[in-house]
């Protein structure tokens, strides 16, 4: 299990918002933005800098550019000078506006990238968000096989060469869909909510002992593969054994913690003869019933009791 720290490279973000580059820093190509906060300059472009977060993005806007325009020249100087000197990752005007020249000599002064770009304001912050967001999430690598079947993404873990690739393979004969094989990538992107998806050197890839390693999307089609997935279930499949008590009702809901995050758990031992594409379609769709609100196995208990109770006799 690995847990990376990491920042995504300014020219990444450039590139995946297609923003124009104004001036490039001499070190363009290796900064990294690493906290997914956006900020507006607003109070720091009045001097104001209590609480200034220098490791964010500094989009400039219509009424930031509108404030700039009523400065004078020496004031132009001064202000940028303060942000720069702070070293910023870089500084983004929305709306296609020109940065003022006061602005373009104190970024080569500091050696600060400045962009452009066309949209609006509120949409490049907050897609700016959303982006870092996503690619700064904390994140772990796990072994296993990440499936999703009727829209539950199944983290299926166990030791090397219990059959976790196999029963991908027959879940995909079965019309579900593999995410990742072998190694399982987890990102939280929320309090709550874990994506999973795979390294992209192994991508579509799974291997079957014996076979070899197999493309899913050639053999079984582009219906079978799936980007990513949340991570809904952790299934742990284990060797069965005869003296070993298994949950025979369901009630002891088990739970995993990954990055923070409680991942609702089930142990399904497996021993020559049991389906286990078939159990896992079953676990599935019995998560997803809980999800929304209904236990079978609370059920069946509860309806036990009444009948221990009304014939007199001890309850569960």
């Amino acid at each position: 299990m690995a847990i990376n720290s990491h920042g995504v490279l300014l020219k990444n973000v450039v590139e995946a918002f297609r923003l124009q580059i104004a001036y490039p820093s001499s070190d363009y190509e290796k900064v990294a933005v690493t906290v997914e906060e956006v900020s507006r300059p607003g109070l720091p472009l009045t001097g104001f800098f209590d609480h200034f977060e220098p490791l964010r993005l500094q989009v400039i806007g219509n009424v930031e550019y509108t404030y700039i325009q009523s400065l004078s020249k020496e004031r132009l100087l001064e202000v940028f000078g303060e942000i720069f000197s702070r070293k910023i990752p870089a500084m983004v005007f929305a709306r296609n506006v020109e940065p003022p020249a006061e602005c373009l000599e104190m970024a080569k002064k500091y050696d600060i990238t400045i962009l452009r770009c066309m949209e609006a304001t509120s949409y490049i912050v907050s897609s700016l968000i959303t982006y870092l967001k996503n690619a700064l999430a904390p994140q772990m690598t796990r072994h296993g096989v990440l499936v999703e079947v009727y829209g539950e993404g199944l983290l299926l873990m166990g030791e090397s060469g219990i059959g976790k690739s196999e029963t991908a393979v027959e879940l995909l004969k079965r019309g579900h869909r593999l995410i990742a094989d072998d190694a399982v990538r987890i990102r939280r992107v929320a309090d709550n909510s874990l994506i999973g998806d795979a390294p992209e050197l192994i991508q579509n890839y799974i291997e079957i002992r014996g076979i070899g390693i197999i493309n899913v999307a050639k053999l079984y089609g582009m219906a079978s593969i799936k980007k990513e997935a949340t991570v809904n279930l952790v299934v742990n499949i284990v060797p069965w054994s005869d003296g070993q008590d298994y949950d025979r009702l369901g009630l002891d809901e088990q739970c995993v913690d990954l990055l923070g995050v409680k991942i609702p758990a089930i142990t399904v031992p497996v021993k020559p003869g049991r389906n286990l594409a078939i159990i896992l379609e079953v676990a599935a769709m019995n998560n997803r019933q809980k999800k929304m609100g209904y236990s079978s196995a609370r059920e069946f208990t509860d309806k036990m009791n009444r009948y221990f109770v009304e014939n007199n006799a001890h309850s569960f």
